[in-house]
Formats: structure tokens, sequence, C-alpha cells
């Protein structure tokens, strides 16, 4: 009798740390999906900046070959006399410049 009244009395406490562990267990599984949640989210807002920041660097590269290859037709005497007739007006002496309507 003795034995079982002692078991009775042991199985509330055991019952109750059960409890508890499960509840903290629980309580720590909700921060984690909490956590994982928040950081699903910033990861998909840091991806879509990185790809609207590729998009800008690939046009300023294509900008910058464009004004690189600029600059190497300027270095061309032949084509500095051809924008100056073209844009300017301006013509060797001795030629006549001739317009077109």
């Amino acid at each position: 009798m003795a034995a079982a009244t002692a078991k009775q009395s042991t199985m509330p406490a055991a019952k109750r740390r059960i409890k508890i562990w499960l509840f903290f267990v629980i309580l720590f599984l909700g921060w984690a999906g909490y956590t994982l949640f928040g950081q699903m989210q910033q990861s998909q807002a840091t991806e879509s900046k990185l790809a609207t920041m590729k998009e800008e660097l690939e046009a300023a590269k294509a900008q910058s070959d464009a004004l690189n290859m600029q600059i190497e037709k300027l270095k061309d005497p032949e084509y500095i006399a051809q924008l100056a007739t073209k844009e300017q007006g301006m013509v060797k002496q001795g030629e006549q410049q001739i317009f077109s309507d």
C-alpha cells in the first residue's frame, strides 16, 4: 500500500515536468518559426535588391563601353574632321559644303 501511494505522489510531479518541458519546446519552436519566416522575407528583399543592382551595373558597364568607344573615335583626326563638317558646318580650305533638303 505504501508503494502505491509513493508512486501516485511522484506521477503528478513527473507530469508537471513534462508539461513545463513541452511548453518550452513549443515556445522555442514558435520563436524559431517566427525568426525563420522573418529571415526568409529579408532574404527575398535582399535578392530583389541584388537583381536590381546587377541590372544597373550591366547598364553602367554598357554605357562605359560606349563612352570608351567614343573616346577611341575622338582620337582619330579623320573622325574629328567629319564631326566638324557635319555638326559645325566647317570645311577645309578650298572645299565647298553642299546642303541637301
